[in-house]
């Protein structure tokens, strides 16, 4: 339950077009929120983001940015470079030009008469990313960062690739950044060079999936801007939340053990969304939390952030696997140090005629199906569509080696990374391993806690391939994300082994037929049970200028098998909506679909449609985004296919194709 607030708006003023120029003379775009009766210069806290701040994020900035104007700071949102209303052409995610851009504008904001000089960055997603990048590039106004659902490693542990593997959403994350960067910016900000500009913009429009694709291992690419290259870099203080129902989940653990900066750390049980806007409760407090955060760094109170918790979780209760899961039992729980002292290692080992907690020997065949996956959810769930969530995961270990407990006597409180050590052999030289850990319920479903991924040519490190030997045995280990989960007294644990995991993630080119001869859980196991110290208020409701619905969403997902060809469609139509403030109506439509036959890798294959429009009284733009992935034996085939129209007119076509050798 929400707690409303008094109507922040009626204390600020804001900008929706002030101009921050860059020493090369292009214009970045900040909408601007600060207080009305601001007297002297203050602290300021940027968002800096491709995800056009006029209509994309205009109703969730809407959540935050009046509320910390209103207690004492100037809110910028400013759009990076070649997005939304900002002038320059869009180059690659997190790029030196975007970090260059986002020191400068830092620099620039420190020196206005409003600023004192003193900045903090928050953001989620790519907010996150870019705001642990620019603190490890020490920019001297910058004191303090919040990131939120962001990663450490670029390549290892996001969204391009997991443990060596190409993941599903990469293709699919190309489609809708594509998608995004389609639309042209606001006429009423930029006047009648609109449309120049938008042609200028299709025409330059980077082939990402191309790029992305050209890097399939750990090189310079993907450790420009993994702050993991170097901890140290960052010196200022940093606040990491995120949620255990996130695509990242590991960010909070790593950043709360490896920086020697204030940190503290936030793991809750939401999706991909800020902690007050979750739509997997209970949701947080996440105004005053972070206004606490900002009265520290930057303005230098005494409130006792400090002498928080250094990791703070939200112990997840088990509960029937839902893929649509609006509520997570549980209970917050502190930690002063990570790894935690309260935390020790616990093994079971694998034995004979699939146990878990067992020594004896044994051989075991992992099954080579490609149906492995269909409960897998969403990579980015953000609490509002259909099946996101891991669904009931019975009908995946069918399809895997499993490996299962002895009902436990009392309740197990997992906190960390569970790692799981094979014996392991394939007849192929390249494969993958998939290990998830379940929770095998009395009522006889299967929950899903954590999984690793590991691609076996990757054993020793992913900066290159080397092929697997056929028959050979490799001792391996993989290190599942992060988790906070009681297991209750009478449940039982399952380690799952699978060769694939479509849609997740793409499959080897050629069935792979994998052997395990030895196995290892490594369980971090929590002892201590005082939850007294830890507790969140509800969010915070501020009064805001509610979009007006024009036409209500509608999402689907169906799934489908015909003689061993299975289809999975994901519909999202999310509405056509009217910002009041603007007259801007905006409305998108997406829709995928993932295709595999279960005995033929080499029929992989996905396409997405992305939909986008906006118009004002006679204005109207639209564009259509087609892109096609197909996964051979050797290669993987792509293509995006754009069209933009102005009205009903085709004022923009552009085709791009490309292969790459697996």
């Amino acid at each position: 339950m929400m707690t409303a607030v008094g109507d922040p708006r009626e204390a600020i003023e804001i900008n929706r077009d002030l101009a921050i120029p860059l020493p090369d003379g292009t214009r970045l775009s900040a909408k601007v929120w600060r207080p009305k009766d601001q007297q002297g210069p203050l602290p300021a806290i940027v968002e800096y983001l491709p995800y056009r701040k006029s209509d994309m994020t205009a109703p969730r900035d809407a959540t935050m940015h009046p509320y910390f104007a209103a207690n004492g700071y100037v809110c910028l949102r400013i759009d990076r470079r070649g997005c939304g209303d900002s002038e320059g052409l869009f180059d690659d995610e997190y790029s030196p030009q975007e970090l260059q851009d986002g020191v400068d504008a830092l620099n620039w904001i420190a020196t206005q008469d409003w600023c004192d000089g003193n900045i903090g960055i928050q953001g989620i997603s790519w907010g996150g990313f870019n705001g642990l990048q620019l603190a490890a590039l020490q920019p001297e106004p910058l004191k303090a960062i919040i990131t939120i659902g962001s990663t450490v490693d670029r390549y290892a542990d996001d969204i391009h690739f997991k443990g060596g593997i190409q993941v599903g959403e990469n293709i699919g994350w190309a489609a809708t950044l594509m998608s995004i960067s389609s639309m042209p910016p606001d006429p009423t900000l930029v006047g009648d060079r609109w449309r120049d500009t938008w042609l200028e913009r299709l025409e330059a429009m980077p082939f990402l999936a191309q790029e992305w694709m050209s890097h399939p291992d750990r090189d310079d690419y993907w450790k420009h801007g993994s702050v993991c290259e170097d901890y140290s870099r960052i010196t200022i203080p940093v606040l990491a939340m995120g949620g255990m129902h996130d695509g990242y989940r590991n960010t909070m653990a790593h950043l709360a053990e490896n920086l020697q900066s204030p940190v503290k750390a936030v793991a809750g049980p939401w999706g991909h969304k800020y902690p007050h806007i979750s739509m997997i409760e209970p949701s947080v407090n996440y105004l005053d939390e972070a206004l606490r955060w900002w009265d520290c760094w930057l303005k230098g109170v005494d409130n006792g952030v400090p002498e928080e918790p250094l990791y703070r979780a939200y112990m997840m209760d088990s509960v029937k696997p839902s893929m649509s899961l609006d509520y997570r039992s549980g209970q917050w729980i502190g930690e002063n140090s990570w790894p935690p002292e309260t935390v020790s290692s616990r093994l079971l080992s694998f034995g004979d005629d699939g146990v878990l907690g067992g020594a004896s020997p044994f051989v075991k065949a992992v099954p080579a199906d490609l149906a492995v996956g269909r409960n897998c959810g969403e990579y980015f769930p953000f609490g509002f569509g259909p099946g996101e969530l891991p669904d009931d995961q019975i009908e995946d270990d069918r399809l895997s080696a499993c490996f299962d407990s002895e009902a436990f006597g009392e309740d197990l409180e997992i906190l960390g990374a569970p790692k799981v050590r094979l014996g392991i052999a394939s007849d192929q030289p390249a494969a993958q391993v998939i290990v998830r850990l379940c929770d095998l319920r009395p009522d006889g479903t299967s929950g899903f806690i954590s999984f690793g991924l590991l691609n076996l040519q990757h054993r020793d490190g992913f900066e290159a391939k080397v092929p697997l030997e056929a028959g050979r045995e490799y001792d391996v280990e993989i290190t599942l994300d992060q988790t906070a989960f009681r297991l209750p007294a009478g449940h039982r644990l399952r380690v799952a082994v699978s060769s694939s995991y479509w849609p997740y993630c793409w499959p080897e080119g050629q069935l792979v037929h994998l052997t395990l001869r030895s196995g290892e859980l490594e369980l971090p196991v929590r002892s201590c049970q005082d939850f007294s110290s830890v507790s969140f208020d509800a969010p915070k409701k501020i009064p805001m200028t509610e979009h007006r619905k024009i036409r209500d969403g509608k999402e689907h997902r169906n799934s489908c098998e015909k003689d061993g060809r299975i289809e999975l469609e994901l519909f999202g139509d999310h509405g056509s909506s009217e910002d009041p403030e603007t007259g801007l109506i905006s409305s998108s439509s997406m829709r995928e679909f993932w295709r595999i036959h279960r005995d033929d890798p080499a029929t992989a294959e996905v396409e997405i449609l992305w939909e986008r429009a906006q118009e004002r009284a006679e204005w109207k733009v639209s564009s259509r985004i087609l892109t096609r992935m197909k996964g051979y034996k050797e290669k993987f085939v792509f293509e995006h296919q754009i069209k933009a129209y102005e009205g009903e007119k085709l004022v923009f076509e552009k085709e791009m194709k490309g292969e790459k050798v697996r």
